[in-house]
């Protein structure tokens, strides 16, 4: 890993990319989501300060376990005067979101259970198939098509 020599205080966009390990494209991206920020110089070229090395660590380890990049964004937002995640926020704020990962697990699980079924099954009903008519609120009363068509006519006539 390329070192950088404590006398800089700032990073072009190489020198992060190669410290960080994300691609300079992400690094952009990253910076035109909000998540990170940079100066320009007379030359138009981006510098980042050190810290900002930190928060794109904060921002991969977030993405990786399938946190949003809007929910990071939002989460780094609150942290006073744009300062650079520490280990308190972290664990403050994965606890935080657990309980949404901890959904989205179970909703997997389901997903999974209800294929495992669908496979022993193999009809994929349109009218009763959790995969194909999941949450199928009118399925008892008629199949979609015809209450497309049904809600079609209602505004018609």
């Amino acid at each position: 890993m390329p070192q950088i020599p404590e006398k800089i205080h700032e990073l072009t966009v190489g020198q992060l990319s190669a410290r960080s390990g994300a691609a300079v494209s992400a690094l952009h991206f990253y910076e035109s989501k909000g998540l990170i920020s940079s100066r320009r110089t007379s030359g138009n070229q981006r510098r980042y300060t050190r810290d900002t090395l930190r928060r794109v660590a904060f921002v991969r380890a977030a993405q990786r376990v399938g946190i949003p990049l809007a929910t990071i964004r939002d989460a780094l937002a609150e942290l006073p005067e744009e300062r650079t995640p520490t280990h308190e926020d972290w664990a403050r704020l994965s606890e935080a979101w657990r309980s949404e990962l901890d959904e989205r697990i179970r909703q997997l699980n389901r997903l999974r259970d209800h294929l495992t079924d669908c496979i022993g099954c193999g009809c994929l009903s349109l009218d009763s198939c959790v995969l194909s008519n999941p949450d199928d609120a009118f399925g008892d009363r008629m199949a979609g098509s015809r209450l497309m068509v049904e809600r079609g006519r209602g505004r018609r006539g």
